[in-house]
């Protein structure tokens, strides 16, 4: 088979929901009691734990 071309509305649409994805995933979007807690693991966690030690000693 060969490979078409995608119209240019196409091709715009499909890299501007590839960018909502991409933005979606990024968001943290973390609630108290949600299944999406975040992990005292996490390395976010950590760099706040640690960003909140310096803060103390300042």
């Amino acid at each position: 088979m060969a490979v078409t071309r995608l119209k240019r509305k196409d091709r715009y649409n499909k890299t501007v929901s590839r960018l909502e994805v991409k933005t979606l995933k990024l968001a943290t979007n973390l609630e108290l009691g949600s299944r999406s807690k975040q992990s005292t693991k996490d390395q976010l966690a950590k760099n706040n734990a640690v960003l909140a030690q310096l803060e103390a000693k300042a």
